[in-house]
């Protein structure tokens, strides 16, 4: 049997001062090669579930357990987060330096690569997702979609082996909407999606996890519709 990429079972998390909580004995796998949508309504818990994975918020019951091996300290986490890459829903949460190129390289740098070899790794990922050009462009003056992209960009530059992308299309005009679809078809890596728009789901995944405060319900992506 293929061992689960991410798994978590039995997850319970409740955050601070709700009435119920988000989940319940919560179970999820995410197994390699695929490449999964999360949807449900607002509330349902996806952001959360990401969060989780990455060690952003701690269950308050069961285990988080990443390419096989249990996750809870947060110098397991800071492992995990060199190998599954976040696009977060927001990308001023992911912008911080003051160039697109200075942002781009941060993450190999902080992998330990030298100077040279993370400006040259972040040059190659801003010219595959046709960012050249925006080396020396101040992150903060960047419209929307143009943010989501460099965002995107700070990702790929660390080479994850896993990536989840929180809402991706926000912001997009629909250019850079079917840029990113290409760019995610091309990707040879699993992925997860929290997404609402169902058009842009049914080109970049196969199948949609129904997100419940107990259990994920896996469907096949329809023409039309996801798991109808």
């Amino acid at each position: 049997m293929t061992e689960p990429l991410i798994e978590l079972r039995d997850i319970t998390f409740t955050y601070p001062g709700a009435a119920r909580p988000v989940f319940q004995d919560f179970n999820f796998q995410l197994l390699p090669g695929k490449h999964l949508g999360l949807v449900g309504p607002n509330g349902s818990g996806k952001t959360t579930m990401l969060h989780l994975i990455m060690g952003l918020l701690r269950p308050q019951a069961g285990k988080v357990v990443i390419f096989g091996r249990e996750v809870s300290k947060e110098r397991n986490f800071v492992e995990v987060r060199r190998q599954v890459g976040l696009l977060f829903q927001n990308a001023d949460d992911q912008l911080f330096c003051p160039t697109v190129l200075e942002d781009v390289a941060f993450g190999p740098l902080n992998q330990g690569k030298s100077p040279a070899e993370a400006v040259g790794i972040a040059r190659m990922t801003m010219l595959q997702l046709g960012l050249e050009g925006f080396e020396d462009r101040v992150t903060y003056k960047l419209s929307g979609g143009e943010k989501k992209l460099v965002s995107l960009a700070t990702v790929l530059a660390m080479q994850p082996k896993i990536l989840l992308l929180d809402e991706p299309t926000t912001g997009l005009d629909d250019q850079t909407r079917r840029r990113l679809i290409r760019i995610l078809k091309d990707l040879e890596i699993s992925y997860l999606i929290v997404s609402h728009e169902h058009e842009f789901l049914e080109h970049t995944v196969k199948e949609c996890c129904h997100v419940h405060s107990t259990f994920c319900e896996t469907l096949p992506i329809t023409p039309g519709g996801v798991g109808l």
